[in-house]
């Protein structure tokens, strides 16, 4: 049995791609266990990973800016993959207290990545050849687009709040272990991600929790603002096929062809929530659409070209926008308890206000 180490597996992204290792039927996943090295600040919860098998998964709660715990689990555990999940990642938190995205984001991952290597120059032959390590990034390092165009793997790196800063420079130290040191790295930079287990202070949660409760739903300036979104099962397909098949010290960039205005959002689940709840007329939640002052340097427009995965990895988006913004509703609508587990007492002096929208 294969060892993966996942960091920041009790998050949003990182929960879904464990949740669908563990329950996959081929052999070659059944072989994996998973080592989930998770911080369970407010965005990490143990519960986003139901009834995992003992056999297969274990959590450790620490930091991976701990050297010494990070250089412990790769000596007792010996992975033949590190899948690099952990990131703070929300922009508003970024702009409010840059220099937390700066020590998880970069001072973290660099540690992480110097543990790795020392822990890979240990390895033999064959086991050296097997091992990966893949870094999960965003497509905001690149900036802001116009009205046309898409990031390629080729964009220049652009970033425009701490957060894109923090993560354009944890894939420049990537991008510096592979090419220094000869790590074999994988880049994944994707869109933005939605589904299931995601932190309700996230635009599309926190619209669908204010529409059922009856609380405004604040979108900034005038919800023009363009965001390609990607289903977070798609995101998880895209990354195991890049830990496959993935070219060593290349990019891959990772979008769901689903651009929509921010309001188009909105408006999409107000509808949806309307149509469960049975609302209609003036109690329809598209009265409770509220817009509030733009946050500073807010990118216009992210896009994403997926072809070179989708040529060389042969992978892309199955679940359509409509059909998973649906079944995204029905989910939180079905799953109260999470939010209340996730959303309690424990975690409010790490909340933001809900008028913040959160938009990616």
């Amino acid at each position: 049995m294969k060892t993966w180490l996942i960091t920041g597996g009790a998050g949003f992204i990182g929960s879904c791609f464990i949740r669908k290792v563990l329950a996959a039927t081929d052999d070659d996943l059944q072989s994996v266990r998973i080592v989930n090295l998770d911080k369970l600040t407010y965005a990490g919860h143990p519960q986003n990973i139901p009834s995992p098998c003992p056999k297969r998964y274990e959590l450790c709660q620490g930091d991976i800016a701990d050297g010494s715990l990070v250089k412990t689990l790769l000596e007792n555990h010996q992975p033949s993959a590190v899948i690099h999940f952990a990131a703070e990642s929300h922009v508003d938190r970024s702009i409010d207290g840059p220099l937390a995205f700066v020590q998880t984001n970069v001072v973290g991952t660099a540690e992480l990545l110097n543990q790795t290597l020392t822990f890979y120059r240990s390895l033999g032959g064959r086991d050296q050849s097997r091992f990966r390590f893949v870094h999960i990034s965003t497509d905001e390092v690149y900036g802001s687009l116009g009205s046309a165009g898409a990031f390629t793997e080729q964009s220049p790196y652009l970033p425009n709040s701490p957060y894109a800063a923090s993560k354009a420079s944890s894939d420049l130290f990537v991008r510096a272990f592979h090419h220094t040191y000869g790590l074999p790295t994988l880049v994944a930079n994707c869109s933005n991600n939605y589904g299931p287990f995601q932190f309700p202070e996230k635009l599309i949660p926190l619209m669908i929790l204010n529409a059922v409760h009856r609380r405004p739903l604040p979108v900034y300036g005038d919800g023009s603002q363009v965001r390609d979104w990607l289903h977070v099962s798609d995101h998880c397909d895209a990354i195991l096929q890049v830990l496959r098949y993935g070219r060593i010290g290349q990019t891959y960039n990772i979008g769901g062809n689903s651009e929509r205005t921010n309001l188009q959002v909105v408006e999409a689940i107000t509808s949806i929530v309307d149509q469960r709840l049975r609302r209609s007329g003036s109690d329809a939640s598209k009265h409770l659409i509220q817009f509030v002052q733009d946050r500073p340097g807010h990118d216009q427009r992210y896009a994403v070209d997926a072809g070179k995965i989708r040529s060389e990895l042969n992978w892309h988006p199955k679940i359509s926008f409509q059909q998973g913004i649906r079944d995204t509703v029905d989910w939180y609508l079905n799953h109260p308890e999470w939010v209340d587990v996730v959303s309690s007492a424990r975690h409010d002096s790490a909340r933001h206000d809900s008028a913040r929208p959160g938009l990616g």
